[in-house]
């Protein structure tokens, strides 16, 4: 199947999907350029190799203020025309940094390539864009925060190295990372494109696979994303979740409620998100697996959703479960290669379906929980979380035999023989108690605290966990390349971060089967 069929997509909508540089390989495929320059590479201005080096090094990626994160009163008439627009600006991102990376030997040659010709005319696109954000949020009588047009401006991030080679040891409170000893400036992530050593190693071609730091689409990930699991000190406490709360205490709410909706085993997949960007096609930039619902894409709407089929067990659960595919970069290919939010965005390689697909409702440490309300949306992580921070993330990766000792938060594990690899994530458990969704897809729910208790008169809900776990074969790091390396799907400029990292939900359970998993919660109940 591969992907959704996407029957209300016009001529004209697919046309505003812009097609991201790239470059050409034999036999169709498309690889992006590496960011770096090879240890056996000259080029045709006369530069040594080191020159070039040096020079295309200084950048690699580009950084641009989250608009849609500042946007926290958008009127409900405003947000469909406010999406269209937030979504623009990932575009114009995508293919700014789709120029970045195919314009290495003219950096090399001009200090002042990347200013003038990619990150000035991104402002100027940016400023009018943002414009067009003020104007649909004043004609329907909004205030629109001025400021908000200083963010046009982004700025070129820098190749550094990395400073904490066991991963983010620090755990989250509150949706808040803490980072343990990772470069950290002003809460912007400096290890784009991570040096190893302090020298990097040039993308030769194998086989199809491209060896170095750049990884097969040229954007990551590099060796300094991993980590081998059993060199790392252990840092996880047994019995708390992904956010480093108790998931379940020993008093409140102590049931659970599993859900059993597979593992995608039919490849439904998209590049869309609904709740970000409807209406967008290929408002992701990046490929989602999708388990429950199954008519969940960019122009599917809350009634669509809820007389959708479901791959839930139980038919009551018709709740979409998202997140983005995991790859292995080992030089195959997938459906996708030729496609927007695929190969065309440097996510490339062999997708992996997951062997375990865990999804489950739990309690809350201090009281009962409340029912959650129809159509409820929560995005946990951040897609974007390498150029904006860390703030929202809420990443954990660890191996089977290993979740009860180390959680990573910015490293992708390798894992032993005979050891799987997991993402694990809880979402927020308290909900202001009004809204299905906020205009910047967060404010409207929030963590819970250490005890329990929610703050602002939120009201705790059943708090989802998703546990996936991969088969993937282990990869290697040589001479500071990494040789078969996996990742998750990203926008192209977040090079494949392991902490971009992130899960998505809408609520689908019919009120019957909400009520029983409220009833199975409160009194202590495990039920499925």
């Amino acid at each position: 199947m591969g992907r959704n069929t996407r029957k209300r997509r016009s001529s004209m909508a697919s046309k505003a999907i812009a097609a991201s540089a790239a470059l050409a390989l034999g036999g169709g495929g498309l690889i992006w350029a590496n960011f770096y320059a090879s240890a056996h590479e000259s080029n045709n201005n006369g530069w040594s190799q080191n020159q070039t080096k040096a020079a295309a090094a200084q950048v690699a990626t580009i950084s641009c203020p989250d608009v849609g994160q500042k946007l926290t009163n958008v009127p409900q008439q405003a947000r469909q025309g406010v999406a269209t627009e937030l979504a623009n600006l990932d575009k114009q991102i995508t293919e700014a940094y789709a120029r970045l990376a195919s314009t290495r030997q003219a950096q090399a040659g001009d200090s002042g390539f990347v200013q003038n010709a990619i990150v000035g005319p991104l402002k100027e696109k940016r400023a009018a864009t943002i414009d067009r954000i003020r104007i649909d949020v004043q004609r329907v009588g909004g205030q629109f925060n001025t400021a908000l047009s200083q963010l046009a401006a982004c700025t070129t991030q820098n190749a550094a190295p990395q400073t904490n080679a066991g991963g983010n040891a620090g755990q989250q409170n509150g949706g808040q990372q803490q980072n343990g000893g990772q470069n950290n400036t002003g809460g912007q992530q400096q290890n784009g494109g991570q040096q190893n050593g302090g020298q990097q190693q040039g993308g030769q071609q194998q086989g199809g696979q491209q060896q170095g730091n750049g990884g097969q689409g040229g954007n990551g990930p590099v060796a300094a994303d991993f980590v081998d699991i059993t060199k790392v000190q252990g840092n996880a406490q047994l019995g708390v979740g992904a956010n480093g709360l108790p998931a379940n205490g020993n008093s409140g709410s102590k049931g659970s409620f599993t859900t059993k909706c597979g593992t995608n085993a039919n490849k439904n997949h998209n590049t869309d998100n609904v709740i970000v960007a409807p209406g967008v096609a290929n408002g992701a930039h990046h490929l989602h697996d999708y388990v429950g619902n199954q008519s969940n894409d960019a122009f599917a709407s809350d009634q669509e959703l809820a007389a959708a089929t479901t791959t839930c067990q139980n038919q009551g659960d018709k709740s979409s479960y998202f997140w983005p595919v995991l790859r292995l970069q080992d030089g195959s290919q997938d459906f996708d290669q030729n496609n927007d939010g695929g190969g065309k965005e440097g996510n490339v390689g062999k997708i992996l379906q997951a062997s375990q697909a865990q999804i489950k409702f739990v309690g809350n440490k201090k009281g009962n929980v409340v029912a959650m309300p129809t159509a409820l949306r929560i995005i946990t992580g951040d897609a974007k979380a390498f150029v904006n921070g860390n703030a929202n993330a809420n990443v954990n990766w660890s191996c089977t035999g290993f979740e009860n000792k180390v959680q990573l938060h910015d490293k992708y594990p390798i894992c032993p023989q005979g050891s799987q690899v997991v993402r694990t994530t809880d979402f927020q458990s308290c909900w202001d108690g009004q809204n299905i969704d906020s205009a910047n897809h967060r404010t409207h729910v929030a963590f819970a605290a250490a005890d329990g208790s929610c703050a602002n008169g939120f009201k705790a809900i059943p708090q989802l966990q998703v546990r996936l776990v991969y088969n993937v074969p282990a990869p290697k790091l040589q001479n500071g390349t990494v040789v078969n390396p996996y990742a998750v799907d990203t926008f192209p400029e977040n090079l494949h971060k392991p902490i971009t990292d992130h899960n998505d939900f809408i609520n689908f359970f019919s009120q019957n089967t909400m009520n029983q998993m409220v009833n199975c919660i409160n009194t202590g109940k495990k039920c499925q």
